[in-house]
């Protein structure tokens, strides 16, 4: 979360107005985290401890969204398009909150998509050091040899990054073969560029899992809010 001026947390909670927080500020009776605080001084509500005479004032908390969407393809993950192309928001009925998708699966995936008006839980889950994979399932054509496979479990460069080493496990079909591969990062259209490095074809992508959660029979279209113990999980697997 950004951080905000002592006396816009104040103001926001509910303690004392700006101008009485400043006049606070001066006799030092506000301190952040044990340190007495000064006037221009700025904090983060969901890690610092503020204090007031000794008393630590805590956020008010907001009433946020958390929904899980089965995506379909042929939905764009954004909440509108100037192409006039399907977006994944117009399959929330009945949701009259605005939430915003959490990461992204391109037009032509589907599966598992979060969305929230939840910003601190949104930069959690995009940030590239939280530990929580995310589980896709890789119908390819054919059956890769192990070369290929290795080179797709390897540190590729991808747009000009190196990205981390995916886990791929392998289970052959009579035809094709199906991949699970486990991805820390969501680089744009990730997977189907390591396939093409690796000269594998991409028959249908679909992401099924982050990490605990799972879309557990919901239906291809569908949609669910979150249960509070699946919001605390991520929050607690993204300190």
């Amino acid at each position: 979360m950004e951080k905000i001026r002592l006396q816009k947390f104040f103001s926001e909670n509910g303690v004392m107005s700006r101008r009485a927080c400043e006049a606070e500020l001066e006799k030092g009776n506000i301190a952040i985290n044990g340190k007495v605080a000064r006037v221009g001084d700025t904090v983060d509500p969901e890690r610092d401890t503020i204090t007031f005479h000794g008393q630590t004032i805590r956020p008010r908390k907001k009433k946020f969204t958390y929904i899980m969407l089965n995506k379909p393809r042929g939905y764009i993950t954004s909440t509108t398009d100037p192409e006039g192309r399907k977006c994944v928001t117009e399959l929330l009925n009945g949701v009259h909150t605005r939430v915003y998708p959490i990461g992204r699966l391109d037009r032509v995936s589907e599966g598992l998509l979060l969305l929230t008006d939840d910003g601190t839980l949104t930069n959690r889950l995009t940030h590239p050091s939280h530990s929580i994979p995310k589980v896709y399932r890789v119908k390819v054509a054919g059956h890769p040899t192990k070369e290929q496979i290795e080179i797709l479990a390897s540190p590729l460069k991808i747009d000009d990054y190196v990205i981390k080493p995916v886990e791929v496990e392998v289970t052959p079909e009579e035809v094709d073969t199906v991949l699970h591969m486990y991805l820390y990062e969501g680089r744009n259209r990730q997977i189907r560029k390591m396939c093409e490095i690796a000269g594998i074809t991409v028959k249908r992508l679909s992401r099924v899992a982050i990490g605990q959660l799972r879309l557990n029979g919901l239906a291809v279209g569908k949609w669910r809010y979150l249960e509070q113990e699946e919001v605390d999980y991520l929050y607690k697997s993204t300190k």
